[in-house]
């Protein structure tokens, strides 16, 4: 495998692991009765529609059905990816959410 190959191959994982982060995003969002998108474009105002995140709401499933998703797991995936502002609006749901309970 060349250079060219190997850079090829990193830049498709790091966009397939990029899928998977907006996807537990997304889910975590159904299980929790928030709008993903909606959350999204108030931490984002500035960006135009993620395509990314409308696909993979497409692949969500009602929350009745769904794998419980951690907070801490959300958060840390959301860090990784250097979405710091959206791990932060995560937080402040999760701290209403546990304020209610």
């Amino acid at each position: 495998m060349n250079k060219s190959e190997r850079e090829k191959k990193v830049i498709e994982n790091y966009q397939s692991d990029e899928k998977i982060m907006i996807l537990i995003f997304a889910q975590w969002c159904i299980n929790h009765d928030l709008n993903a998108r909606q959350l999204y474009e108030e931490t984002y105002p500035e960006q135009m529609k993620n395509q990314e995140l409308i696909d993979a709401m497409e692949q969500t499933v009602p929350k009745e059905v769904a794998d419980v998703i951690d907070d801490g797991v959300v958060l840390q995936v959301l860090q990784l990816f250097g979405n710091d502002d959206l791990a932060f609006m995560v937080q402040n749901m999760i701290e209403k959410r546990e304020a209610k309970e």
